[in-house]
This record gives C-alpha cells, sequence and structure tokens, in this order.
C-alpha cells in the first residue's frame, strides 16, 4: 500500500504543477483557460485520492497525528508531495 501512496504522491505532485505553473498561466496570463478543466479535475481526484490514502494509512501503520498532519499538509504546495516522498518514504520497502 506504501507503494500505490507514492505513486499517487507523485502524480497529484505532478498535477498540482501542471495546474499552477502551466494551466494557471495559460489562463491568466495568455487569456488560454483551455487546460483548466481538465488538469484543475485531475488535481482534484488525486489530491482526494492522496488524503483517502493517508487516512487509511495512519490507520493501518498507526502514525503519530504530527507525521499525519505534516503528510495531509503536504498535498496543498507544489513540490510538497516530493518532499513527503524522500522526508517519509524514501526507505520504505514496497509493500
Amino acid at each position: 500500500m506504501i507503494r500505490l501512496f507514492k505513486l499517487i504522491a507523485t502524480l497529484e505532485g505532478i498535477s498540482a504543477i501542471a495546474l499552477f505553473f502551466i494551466a494557471m498561466p495559460l489562463k491568466y496570463i495568455w487569456d488560454n483557460p483551455v487546460l483548466i478543466r481538465p488538469v484543475g479535475m485531475a488535481h482534484g481526484v488525486l489530491f482526494t485520492i492522496y488524503i483517502a490514502f493517508a487516512i487509511m494509512l495512519k490507520t493501518e501503520h498507526k502514525w503519530d497525528w504530527k507525521k499525519f498532519i505534516i503528510i495531509c499538509l503536504a498535498s496543498i504546495p507544489p513540490f510538497g508531495t516530493f518532499y513527503i516522498e524522500y522526508k517519509y518514504f524514501r526507505n520504505t520497502a514496497a509493500s
């Protein structure tokens, strides 16, 4: 389950970067909103899945509340999920 969470975290991070650094500049700088809906939808779905998996893993692995809150909050800024993967899951066996 950790391996799947790491994949979701990576995809969520990529979708956040695509939304903030590609789709939003296209809309607000070049007045071209074509990517906002698909990229925003993908990011929203991946964000929801990321949080759901964090909740499941908190229960399964008995994370303390501090770790859980940090992992959840890291999904908000771009690159946050990459930091979490590195800090908490780099040495985790694929299970």
